[in-house]
């Protein structure tokens, strides 16, 4: 497995990480046991989980008990600001939030470090100066090693550096995005800022929730228990005209080379710039293993081109 380092910084994380959003959620205990062991076989050394998954806590606590001491071994990422109660009080990136959710996560996750602390969405409500100088004292403190942040907007990922800069404190190494040859929003502005200021890119949903794996077929019945097929939201934001046309003809471009959909997906992204590590979900270990096989594919300048070509607007 191919290490990269994130951004800037001396942390090496596998280039296709394990997303552990189905860990008590669409997998039970015993099946995300054996993904994760598959994952330590393959090399796989970024595990990226967040408080919220598995119904709040539950996927933290999985991966938990089943890393025993392989723990030491792999870079362990989580997250806050999500939402942990029906009531909205258990969510932000305040000060007194932050240093409660992450002993909780701590906790969950059997482990006195995290690797890497994501600030999983925006607070409108908080300073960023007061985010930075909590994420600060936990660095600190030894209990997180770096910081990074999820799905913020191009000009807030600017303040929260200069800040840190300005105020001498711990800053963002890394942005997790989401990016694919459906969804390439990040490009114009997210894309230039992560460029201008060295942050390494982790996309998520890399294979626009299942659209790209070459399993969806326009005019066809949808995969049965398929994440597009049973979520209705889902499935209205990604099976449009625009994308039936899109994957037709990166289905066209594939087929003439003798690839599947799949390794295109994973190793366009491996061949775009700032891209770290590439966080893909498995509900198996034979998921799991298609997903780090994918990333093999060495696409050529103009092979990138015709992709272009074929995904613009």
């Amino acid at each position: 497995m191919e290490q990269r380092n994130l951004g800037k910084s001396g942390l090496a994380v596998s280039l296709v990480g394990l997303g552990c959003n189905n860990f008590a959620g669409r997998i039970d205990f015993a099946a995300a046991q054996r993904v994760v062991h598959k994952a330590l076989d393959l090399g796989i050394t970024l595990f990226d989980n967040a408080d919220t998954y598995g119904e709040r806590g539950g996927a933290e606590e999985h991966l938990g008990r089943i890393l025993g001491p392989k723990r030491r071994d792999i870079v362990l990422a989580t997250k806050f600001g999500r939402p942990m109660d029906a009531a909205g009080k258990l969510q932000g990136a305040s000060r007194s939030y932050i240093i409660d959710a992450c002993e909780a996560s701590l906790r969950r996750l059997q482990t006195d470090y995290i690797d890497l602390y994501w600030q999983h969405i925006e607070d409108p409500r908080t300073p960023i100066e007061e985010t930075l100088r909590a994420l600060d004292d936990l660095v600190r403190q030894g209990k997180v090693r770096y910081i990074a942040c999820s799905t913020l907007a191009a000009w807030q990922a600017v303040e929260a550096q200069w800040t840190s800069r300005v105020q001498g404190l711990e800053h963002f190494i890394a942005c997790q995005e989401r990016y694919s040859l459906l969804e390439r929003e990040y490009e114009p502005n997210m894309g230039r800022m992560v460029e201008a200021y060295g942050l390494g890119l982790i996309p998520f949903s890399p294979l626009a929730n299942g659209l790209l794996t070459g399993k969806y077929r326009r005019n066809r019945t949808l995969p049965q228990g398929a994440r597009l097929t049973v979520t209705q939201r889902m499935a209205e934001r990604y099976l449009t005209e625009r994308n039936w046309e899109v994957v037709e003809r990166l289905a066209e471009f594939c087929e003439a080379r003798g690839r599947t959909m799949l390794e295109l997906a994973m190793s366009w992204l491996a061949a775009r710039p700032a891209i770290s590590s590439i966080i893909a979900g498995a509900t198996s270990p034979e998921q799991l293993e298609q997903n780090v096989r994918a990333v093999e594919w060495a696409l050529s300048r103009e092979d990138m081109d015709e992709i272009d070509r074929l995904t613009a607007n």
